[in-house]
């Protein structure tokens, strides 16, 4: 005989309601108020009475249900792995991480908010808990494939730390089986009880062109589709600047500025022109930065404000650009393009032979760049001023050679200032006609690169001087000094090579800088320069001014890109402000929508700040530390968008190598085996320890070297190897290795100049420990490359736990085809 079904309210639901009562409350109470049946109260009762055996309520004397305080409670997001298990991340950053088992896990999905309390400790001494209560949902679409499993629609998320299959509700509608489909959730996961939800969107067929861009954008939460009101704002906009917008600015339109970028950049931010001057009996030089006056079309508050913000950044991808502000603005109004119009902000700066800024002056201007130009017809003409792209520029080569000098007389100043000046190759992806890689070639930094690179950063420095001098709020671009920690790691590594890092506790960026002339001509140059490029912090945006150290810079902010960074505006909007008198601070933004995640090393060092007392005291804080914190979350998010792109691509571009053999450097070391990037392809993939042959390897951290008990064997960064395309995980964007040969040893460094000399730092498809690729600049950055010089974050691999072969087969079946490139799923 059938048991009658009762629906009760979730656990969510009883306790949003004892929040809002704020009293005690009994069971006919709680069942009229959620509407439970008369007949659902003996149900009702034993979801009550779980709830107070996981202490969420409690029952007082009369019998009435009470809410108990979060006292001892730890309120965090949690942190989903793969393999099931997760991780609650503490909103206080100096509480430690807590385990969640798979069973807790069972509850939520990776993003939730949660409360939970601390039970234990799990086998290897980490604290351990269980989930008391889901503050807030954290997923209300996932993206996945469409599967059939005997009669049954699920969707298999994409992201891979969401564990569960998502039970399609009703009919899948036009959707077909092994496409990639947005599901909204309609029930979220419970601990017997799998999420369900609707179709709302059918994206297409794994393969098509740019699907893998789709997928990230909605996996990573990029904003990507503008609101109505944006795009009916933008488009009230005019096409050209009008007589009326030309009030109060400096008419420039005389002056021969140009732009240069690359040949594939379509947004232009910054216009430069320079002439010698005298400064007194010495010779100088007067360099005007004219950047795109985004701040008087982009109003605080409006229709457009509110979408950049929510962007804070724009993303790019391989052939294609999610942008801040819609085309007609990030193209077209606000975009610098040649012979026409513009309306800017500039920064006029007097700068002497030794490449001090002497004195400079912002003021709104119109402009008319005389040209378009790229770093390389640059390079071309600086390079040779009789060839033939100098003839075709003829009238411009006066005022390029300028720019260059100027360009020398900061460049001495960096010198002299220590700033730090990692070598680095940047690598760019050439796709063909259906979106998927053709090759991976460097790209080249040449000296037209170096030279918009110094008058970016000498415009930017003279904007935080401004802000500084006038004491007027803003998001300065922040970079501390290596922490204590990391400090360690590098002085204990440079003593096992014979080298030391100057500064005591405390070196600044002049210390690194001279340990780099040291050892630049050594054979070893690489590793050591891989080494020190690991101890810096990130970069971030921060009203409180420490000084950015790897630029060797006492203040410094964003303020030459505004079309594409969201701070920049902020800059350009708190400098019009001074130089009207007035203060601008901004108003009327929903705290609730803004992002509050900070990356690991953030909270780390939240919690160092915090033991030391030097911690912001909470009614410190403003609008313009939650900006910042906002601004740096959407900056990270965009690079992981970008990297999980650019990983899958990799795979994709790989799977038809399966066996084939390279020869690569060595770019990580963990204690579960090597990362090895592949010479001329620039693609990373992981050589496991089981891989390296038949002995026992201990890890030395301290060398960052596997080292093996038996043969003495040795592997360590830059090593030289030859391996083999074993298996691509497309799924997971993680590619196997194994060595070329049972015997396989590593090979001597290539020498300067070499053949397959590696591309250091490039980041791979596994995400691994090599160090991330730097872009040209920090004033004016790459618009193809996803992390900065001083921006390494610190990836994770885990290494996948080996799978049946009838789960491989299961996982074939459903994709529909079979390639070895696929991975296998793992079992229900």
């Amino acid at each position: 005989m059938n048991q009658p079904t009762h629906t009760i309210p979730s656990r969510e639901e009883i306790l949003g309601l004892f929040r809002n009562a704020g009293e005690p409350l009994d069971i006919p109470s709680i069942a009229k108020a959620l509407r439970v049946k008369p007949a659902a109260y003996d149900v009702l009762t034993r979801r009550l009475a779980a709830m107070e055996r996981d202490g969420q309520v409690r029952m007082d004397r009369a019998g009435n249900f009470v809410l108990i305080e979060h006292t001892g409670f730890i309120s965090g997001k949690i942190n989903a792995h793969r393999d099931g298990y997760g991780f609650l991340i503490p909103d206080d950053p100096t509480q430690e991480d807590l385990f969640l088992s798979d069973r807790e896990m069972a509850k939520v999905m990776h993003g939730d908010r949660v409360m939970a309390k601390v039970t234990g400790v799990d086998r290897r001494g980490r604290p351990e808990g269980t989930i008391v209560e889901v503050v807030e949902r954290g997923n209300s679409h996932i993206i996945g494939r469409l599967l059939n499993e005997n009669g049954v629609w699920l969707v298999v998320p994409e992201d891979k730390r969401i564990g569960k299959d998502i039970l399609v509700a009703g009919s899948p509608g036009k959707a077909k089986a092994g496409q990639v489909v947005s599901v909204e959730l309609i029930e979220q996961p419970a601990r017997f009880t799998q999420p369900s939800g609707r179709i709302v969107e059918v994206l297409g067929e794994l393969d098509d062109p740019g699907m893998e861009i789709e997928i990230a954008v909605r996996k990573f939460g990029v904003p990507h589709v503008f609101s109505a009101a944006a795009l009916k704002q933008a488009n009230k906009l005019p096409n050209e600047v009008r007589a009326a917008d030309l009030k109060d600015r400096v008419d420039l339109r005389d002056v021969p500025l140009v732009t240069i970028d690359g040949e594939d950049a379509r947004d232009f931010d910054d216009a430069v022109y320079c002439e010698p001057v005298k400064i007194g009996r010495t010779n100088g030089y007067r360099l005007i930065v004219a950047i795109a006056d985004v701040s008087h079309y982009v109003k605080p508050n409006d229709a457009l404000d509110e979408d950049a913000l929510e962007r804070s950044t724009s993303v790019y991808f391989p052939r294609r650009v999610i942008p801040m502000l819609p085309e007609k603005l990030s193209n077209g109004l606000c975009s610098l393009n040649p012979n026409v119009d513009r309306l800017t902000l500039v920064c006029d700066a007097v700068i002497t032979a030794k490449g001090e800024v002497k004195a400079y002056q912002f003021y709104p201007a119109v402009i008319h760049s005389a040209a378009r130009l790229t770093y390389t017809e640059v390079a071309a003409v600086l390079g040779n001023t009789k060839g033939p792209e100098a003839m075709r520029r003829q009238w411009l080569v006066p005022h390029l050679l300028n720019l260059y000098d100027v360009f020398q007389a900061l460049l001495k100043a960096r010198h002299e200032r220590g700033a730090i000046d990692f070598e680095t190759t940047e690598t760019y992806i050439v796709c063909n006609s259906l979106g998927k890689i053709e090759k991976i070639l460097p790209r080249t930094r040449n000296d037209a690169h170096r030279l918009i690179e110094e008058c970016m950063l000498a415009a930017n420095t003279c904007a935080a001087d401004l802000l500084i001098r006038h004491k007027h709020p803003g998001t300065y671009r922040i970079h501390a000094g290596p922490t204590k920690e990391k400090l360690t790691q590098v002085r204990n590594f440079l003593k096992t090579v014979g080298l030391s890092l100057g500064g005591a506790d405390s070196p600044s960026a002049s210390d690194y800088a001279e340990l780099m002339k040291k050892v630049k001509d050594r054979p070893d140059a690489s590793l050591l320069q891989t080494m020190l490029l690991r101890s810096m912090q990130q970069a971030v945006y921060s009203p409180d001014n420490i000084g950015h150290f790897g630029l060797a810079y006492e203040a410094y902010a964003h303020f030459t890109s505004p079309i594409r960074r969201y701070p920049d505006l902020l800059t350009h909007r708190a400098i019009k402000a001074i130089l009207l008198g007035k203060r601008y601070e901004p108003t009327g933004i929903n705290m609730a929508a803004l992002n509050t995640t900070i990356s690991n090393a953030q909270r780390r060092q939240a919690a160092v700040n915090r033991s030391e007392g030097k911690e912001k005291d909470e009614k410190d804080l403003t609008i313009w530390d939650a900006l910042g914190v906002h601004c740096s979350a959407n900056e990270r998010r965009a690079d992981e968008a970008s990297r999980d792109v650019e990983a899958w691509l990799k795979c994709w571009f790989i799977k038809d190598k399966l066996g084939e053999e390279f020869t690569g450097t060595v770019a990580g070391v963990t204690n579960f085996g090597l990362f090895v990037q592949l010479d001329q392809l620039f693609v990373e993939g992981l050589v496991h320890i089981t891989e390296l042959g038949a002995d026992y390897f201990q890890y030395d951290e301290a060398r960052h070297e596997l080292r093996g008990e038996r043969t003495g064997k040795r592997y360590q960064l830059t090593d030289r190897v030859a391996v083999q395309v074993s298996r691509v995980d497309l799924e997971a964007r993680k590619i196997d290795l194994v060595l070329a040969g049972a015997d396989s040893q590593p090979m001597a460094p290539p020498r300067a100049g070499g053949r397959g000399k590696s591309a250091k730092g490039a980041n791979g498809a596994n995400g691994g420990n090599g160090a991330a690729a730097a872009p040209a600049v920090e004033g004016k950055r790459s618009r193809t490359t996803t992390t900065s010089r001083y921006e390494v974050e610190e990836v994770e691999y885990k290494p996948r736990r080996s799978k049946g072969g009838t789960a491989a087969k299961k996982a074939a079946a459903r994709a529909g085809k079979k390639t070895s490139a696929k991975t296998s799923r793992k079992k229900r």
